[in-house]
């Protein structure tokens, strides 16, 4: 492999590693607002500020791409609302009404979806390394949280929201695999703004709609409100987007997905340094179970013997 191609994957891996973290914190700051925005409403105001933030820095590249857009825009219009209007809104409607722990089950099955998705519509193999990585992965968060006691699988029941979660699952696959299919011509910025805008704009007739339907209203918006949706709409959807973005058009879905699975150890971190959750030997156990089952997923073995073998 040449220096180049290597400097590239690394790129690759940094960018899906980058855009995992933004997202753990994502889940933390969300997790503080449920009481005070309504699902919909949150997910309205965050691509509010991320194509208000973006708009200066993608303008001259959304102009000078415009033809593009208007020939693929069935495309980007399909795109826009499986990752922008559908994904996080779901995810927010799910948390009111289950639990973390299902939650959290279902959440790890997106990149199963899309090594199974991949496998059915670009034919790609699900090698024995991929499965026992898999496998070891689902083994460190199911030890995560159920902190090792398998007498909590007899109290799960699933309710509506295990529903919306694994719809919200399912979404981001398919969005997953649509991004690897972004016209070439069309530029990574044009792209993500593009989506940004459409995204909000099939999501606006929802947010009218719960405000003049529902009776959960947004209640205050004090500086932890503020500061949270900017959290959301820079990192979480403008910064985290466009490096995942890039790891899927470096990597793959199937590859960038499995570093997805390092979600909860950032999630553990995040929620230790800014809630003040302890870490035990059961975390440290579980990240180690995670971290080795995303590597051997990731890892091609026979390129590994065959640098063995030449050395």
């Amino acid at each position: 492999m040449k220096n180049s191609d290597k400097s590239l994957l690394v790129y690759g891996y940094l960018s899906a590693i980058g855009a995992t973290i933004i997202w753990s914190g994502n889940f933390v700051v969300a997790r503080g607002l449920t009481d005070s925005i309504p699902p919909v409403s949150l997910a309205f105001w965050r691509w509010v500020v991320a194509v208000i933030v973006f708009l200066p820095f993608a303008l001259k590249s959304f102009a000078s791409d415009w033809i593009l857009i208007k020939r693929h825009l069935l495309y980007l219009m399909a795109t826009s609302i499986l990752g922008v209007s559908l994904f996080n809104t779901l995810i927010y409607i799910a948390g009111h009404s289950t639990t973390a722990i299902n939650l959290s089950l279902i959440a790890i099955t997106f990149p199963v979806f899309i090594i199974i998705l991949s496998r059915v519509f670009y034919n790609e193999l699900i090698t024995m390394n991929k499965w026992f990585g898999i496998i070891l992965v689902i083994l460190g968060i199911v030890t995560l949280i159920t902190k090792a006691d398998l007498s909590i699988w007899q109290n799960i029941s699933f309710a509506k929201g295990d529903l919306w979660m694994l719809i919200a699952a399912i979404t981001f696959a398919i969005y997953s695999l649509m991004v690897k299919q972004k016209p070439a011509q069309l530029g990574a910025w044009s792209f993500q703004f593009i989506t940004f805008v459409i995204g909000l704009l099939f999501l606006t007739p929802f947010y009218v709609w719960e405000a003049l339907t529902t009776d959960f209203k947004i209640q205050s918006i004090d500086s932890n409100t503020f500061y949270s949706i900017l959290y959301l709409g820079v990192f979480a959807s403008l910064v985290a987007f466009i490096l995942w973005a890039k790891a899927i058009h470096v990597l793959g879905p199937s590859k960038s997905s499995m570093i997805y699975y390092t979600l909860p150890v950032f999630s553990g971190i995040s929620a230790y340094v800014f809630l003040g959750e302890a870490i035990a030997m059961i975390h440290l156990l579980s990240m180690l179970l995670i971290v080795t089952g995303v590597i051997t997923a990731i890892c091609d073995p026979k390129t590994f013997f065959m640098r063995k073998n030449k050395a």
